[in-house]
């Protein structure tokens, strides 16, 4: 039912830096919406990540609307909704809760936020063959956009080698044989090699957010026939990207996939249809730059 009023909320770690809030209320102010959305920082909160599906009945008892779920509980919230979305429930992973009747129902905007925002940012750049670091939440949207896109074949690597394996293996059973694979982190000199001209390196850790700064891999494996997308947007130029961006490396800041999984999300909770353009400005305006998310040679 579409209404003027709504409440909503983002339950994560660290999240004090989000601009989530600000995206969706300058959005819902365009709309003549009243607007109110609450950070659940678990961090705040001194909550253990296990707490969220706590936070959900919470949330949902106190009449929101639906909540935005980030790092660490993508995965982890699933247990505590009623029911997901073909797209969540494909990928293992909720980024939004949409509380419908009495239910809380998980969807998943990551994937066409990030298939968004590579389109709109590195529209030639070559899919043949696609490294990507991480196999969490967001790991798993960006594998599945990255496939969706046309992507010849994704290499998984993770700190936690099942965890990869296990995303592979969903990937090939969704996109079919030889359009994934699991590796390890010493195999990734190896990878990229072979990517050099042909792809290029998704990172989808928390690596290089405010909380946890620095590289996720050695600069010296990045070169110019490379191109690297990040999904961090906090600090927009991560350390990776800055030093991708050195090495001649056409590069894509996680802004995009925050600004269009923010609308995509807005969508999902309110009905209302979102200007994605007017809320890419207002990011913009937001992080305080000029040029974001776009091909740098």
């Amino acid at each position: 039912m579409v209404k003027d009023s709504y409440l909503v909320g983002l339950i994560g770690a660290g999240i004090g830096s989000s601009l989530s809030p600000a995206l969706h209320q300058r959005e819902a102010d365009r709309q003549g919406l009243r607007y109110l959305y609450r950070l659940l920082d678990l961090d705040v909160l001194g909550r253990a990540p296990e707490a969220v599906g706590d936070l959900v009945r919470a949330a949902r008892d106190l009449g929101y609307d639906g909540l935005n779920i980030t790092h660490p509980c993508k995965q982890l919230v699933i247990d505590h909704l009623d029911a997901l979305s073909p797209q969540a429930e494909a990928l293992g992973a909720v980024n939004t809760v949409v509380f419908e009747g009495g239910r809380a129902v998980g969807h998943n905007t990551d994937v066409t936020g990030f298939a968004a925002s590579f389109a709109r940012g590195l529209p030639d750049a070559p899919l043949e063959q696609v490294v990507q670091l991480g196999a969490g939440g967001a790991g798993a949207a960006v594998a599945h956009a990255v496939l969706t896109l046309g992507a010849g074949r994704v290499t998984v690597v993770d700190a936690v080698p099942t965890r990869g394996a296990d995303l592979a293996d969903s990937l090939v059973r969704q996109f079919g044989h030889g359009r994934a694979e699991a590796a390890t982190l010493d195999q990734l000199p190896a990878l990229l090699a072979r990517a050099d001209g042909k792809g290029g390196l998704v990172h989808a850790t928390p690596t290089g957010m405010a909380a946890h700064p620095g590289l996720p891999l050695s600069a010296e494996l990045l070169h110019p026939g490379l191109w690297v997308a990040e999904v961090v947007y906090r600090p927009l130029e991560t350390e990776l990207l800055q030093a991708a961006a050195v090495r001649g490396c056409a590069v894509l800041g996680g802004g995009g996939m925050a600004v269009f999984q923010a609308a995509d999300a807005f969508r999902l909770f309110t009905g209302w249809e979102p200007d994605s353009g007017k809320m890419l400005a207002d990011f913009e305006e937001l992080v305080g730059v000029e040029r974001w998310g776009t091909s740098v040679r």
